[in-house]
């Protein structure tokens, strides 16, 4: 600034000179025999330009400016947020599981102020359940707390699912529990649509996995090669209305997955290649106005499906395809 004010400073009194004798030459030859130009005149007429170049200038200058202070503050509250990251990681990384809880709240409320790296943030709460867990605890590797800190993140997770139009909504983003353990959990009332919610190869090994009331409308829900060993998976009154929720090659073993009164108006439940080799999965009261519930392939050897009180419409599709293992009058 201090070597470009005076030179922008001489360069405006030559503009200014050079714009007078400009302005007297130009005036004088438009009025050659007439009655010379008053010299106001011509500074009136110099005093006026340069105002507009000083306007256009000093406009230039605070546009500039402006750009400058908005990349600094820009870049410090990159500074902060990536710090405001880094310290969510370490608590959530803690021994204590108090400072893990406290870590969980941070991330999300980080993701919440960070939409340029909301899906980091999501990723990071699915790897935390995702990581290996004990439910045992007379087992060597049971965290005291732990159950508490993940059930906190699938909350916070369903908390966010339950707006789609919030600015701070995470429907769309994909959310990845690949080979979770899950021995509790609350999604209900959450909106499943857009981008893709995976529970791959994910045991439900006890307690109740709640997804009552949840939408399913579009995207994909994936629970292949699931394992329901324990406990219950409820879908009760929740509305699939497009998309699909894959089943495929899941094991049903002990546990119960409930869809009783749930809504099938679209889209489609493929349990394709499923085992059912105990537990049940009960769709008691559901309504089939559209979409497709498929069972081809599945294998039965002692677990139960169960339509009592079905609705089904002739818009509906149930295919239970070829049942090599099935059961003599098997419901």
């Amino acid at each position: 600034m201090w070597l470009v004010a005076p030179v922008a400073l001489i360069l405006v009194s030559l503009a200014a000179f050079g714009l007078y004798q400009g302005a007297d030459a130009l005036l004088t030859s438009h009025h050659t025999g007439k009655k010379p130009v008053d010299v106001q005149d011509i500074i009136k007429v110099t005093v006026t330009i340069l105002t507009l170049v000083g306007a256009v200038l000093a406009g230039l200058y605070a546009y500039r400016k402006q750009l400058l202070e908005e990349g600094a503050s820009h870049r410090a509250d990159a500074t902060q947020l990536a710090e405001r990251y880094a310290k969510a990681a370490e608590q959530l990384g803690h021994e204590q599981a108090a400072v893990r809880l406290a870590g969980v709240y941070s991330m999300a409320r980080l993701a919440d102020d960070w939409p340029e790296q909301r899906q980091v943030c999501i990723d990071v709460l699915c790897a935390y359940l995702r990581m290996p867990y004990e439910t045992d605890p007379t087992e060597p590797g049971f965290k005291q707390g732990e159950k508490e800190v993940r059930l906190t993140i699938i909350s916070t997770i369903r908390d966010r699912l339950q707006y789609p139009k919030s600015p701070t909504t995470w429907c769309g983003y994909k959310l990845d529990f690949t080979g979770a353990t899950f021995d509790g959990g609350d999604f209900s009332d959450a909106a499943f649509f857009g981008g893709m919610v995976d529970f791959g190869g994910a045991a439900f090994s006890g307690g109740a996995v709640n997804f009552g009331e949840a939408t399913f409308s579009s995207g994909l829900v994936n629970f292949r090669t699931a394992t329901f060993s324990g406990g219950t998976v409820y879908f009760g009154g929740a509305a699939f209305s497009g998309g699909m929720v894959d089943f495929f090659g899941a094991t049903f073993s002990g546990d119960t997955v409930y869809f009783g009164g749930a809504t099938f108006s679209s889209g489609r439940v493929y349990f394709g290649g499923a085992t059912f080799s105990g537990g049940r999965v009960y769709f008691g009261g559901a309504t089939f106005s559209g979409g497709t519930v498929d069972f081809g392939g599945a294998a039965f050897s002692g677990g139960t499906v169960d339509f009592t009180g079905v609705e089904v419409h002739a818009a509906a599709v149930i295919d239970w395809g070829p049942f090599p293992e099935i059961p003599p009058n098997h419901p």
